[in-house]
């Protein structure tokens, strides 16, 4: 992907979701905690690649399906660029690397597990199963698979990585990955749902 049109990209996403004021979801204090620990705990995450054999792909956590569930996606688009700035510091990553990663890794899945969430909510009961099985964990492993895909096919594989491999292993770690976000989202939904701000009392406990 042409650099132009990455950071294109990224501004439209921190453009539009400045339209939505959000750094007034901080207000909340039930979210300042989860805000705070995102921007303590994903960058070591991010910088997981750094510690692999070049030949093998970089598979590592976004959580930023996560985060969108958590914070809103207009909070989490704006948190998203200080998790990777920090994570390109921890890897000695050069600017346009890291902007690749915040776009594929964090963006990218963060508005994907916008519109597939947006889906479960308009066509799936409005239950806590649905949005536990549908928002939390069926939206992250369609978001973090088409973005990884969209990912291999746009940028060019390391020398000696496979590319059906790659995908593989990107598949079962969007599973691994919903697996998690699923369950931390149905504990949040047990016993603190205020600190989601995509949950509502109202409409899945109705």
């Amino acid at each position: 992907m042409p650099p132009l049109l990455t950071a294109a990209a990224v501004l439209a996403c921190l453009a539009l979701a400045a339209w939505f004021r959000p750094w007034q979801a901080l207000r909340e204090p039930a979210l300042r905690g989860p805000w705070l620990a995102a921007l303590v705990l994903l960058p070591p995450l991010w910088s997981v690649p750094a510690l692999l054999p070049r030949n093998l792909p970089a598979l590592t956590l976004s959580g930023a399906c996560l985060l969108v569930l958590v914070l809103g996606w207009p909070l989490a688009v704006w948190t998203l660029p200080a998790i990777g700035l920090a994570a390109a510091l921890l890897r000695g990553q050069p600017g346009l690397a890291a902007l690749d990663t915040l776009w594929w890794q964090g963006l990218l899945p963060a508005t994907l597990a916008l519109g597939f969430g947006l889906l479960a909510r308009r066509w799936l009961p409005p239950n806590p199963f649905s949005y536990v099985l549908g928002r939390a964990f069926a939206a992250t492993i369609a978001a973090l698979t088409v973005s990884h895909s969209l990912a291999l096919w746009w940028l060019p594989l390391s020398a000696g990585t496979d590319a059906e491999s790659a995908w593989i292993g990107g598949w079962l770690m969007a599973w691994g990955e919903a697996i998690t976000t699923g369950m931390l989202a149905a504990a949040a939904v047990a016993w603190r749902p205020e600190g989601l701000l995509t949950w509502s009392d109202r409409r899945y406990l109705r």
